[in-house]
């Protein structure tokens, strides 16, 4: 039997409609003295990025957190935040062939999610990047209070786009999303660039 194509589309943000210069934070880390990389490393390390994913944290209570932690590899408080703020400061590009299709995928009456493991700046970040009226919905981790891959997100977002999980196309670069949306019931892609949207604009009904 032929799978049923999908009438609805879940994207994510980071890594796919958003994309990051690496060149940024790593002038920051030559800047101030650090080791390559070690701004994402301790930004990402679960036990500070899990709670500002999932709303128990705020964003700025987070870049705090971040810090602290670096405080020690640059041996000043004051110093340590001001390399943080700088590199935050930077808030990414849109791809816009990404966001050609997403405009495309609307015209032709599809709606469109962003699915998205995000702080309470997503909304800020939105506006700033000229996104706020580019989806028909924003589903963020941090207001849910849970995160992608787990089952009850997808569930969340397919409710806020009123299409069963069968019919709701989910976009994302990381294994372990597209894995979760897949036990949750959702057709699932994983992104490795532009070239896959020829694949998308086939698996989509319009």
């Amino acid at each position: 039997m032929a799978r049923e194509r999908a009438t609805a589309l879940l994207v994510d943000f980071d890594g796919v409609l958003r994309r990051w210069d690496p060149a940024v934070a790593a002038g920051v880390e030559e800047e101030y003295g650090l080791t390559e990389g070690v701004l994402g490393e301790i930004a990402m390390s679960w036990g500070l990025l899990q709670p500002v994913l999932t709303g128990k944290v705020s964003h700025a209570q987070w870049v705090q957190s971040v810090a602290e932690a670096l405080t020690p590899s640059v041996g000043d408080p004051a110093r340590a935040r001001a390399a943080v703020d700088q590199w935050q400061r930077y808030r990414g590009e849109v791809d816009p062939d990404v966001l050609a299709f997403v405009r495309e995928v609307r015209a032709a009456g599809v709606r469109v999610g962003l699915g998205t493991n995000a702080t309470d700046l997503l909304d800020a970040d939105l506006a700033a990047l000229g996104l706020t009226d580019e989806l028909d919905v924003v589903v963020n981790s941090s207001v849910l209070g849970v995160h992608k891959p787990a089952k009850e997100y997808f569930q969340a977002a397919c409710e806020a786009l009123a299409t069963p999980p069968k019919q709701v196309l989910f976009v994302d670069d990381e294994d372990r999303a597209v894995s979760g949306a897949r036990v949750a019931g959702l057709p699932a892609y994983r992104w490795t660039g532009v070239g896959d949207l020829r694949y998308l604009r086939a698996a989509l009904a319009y």
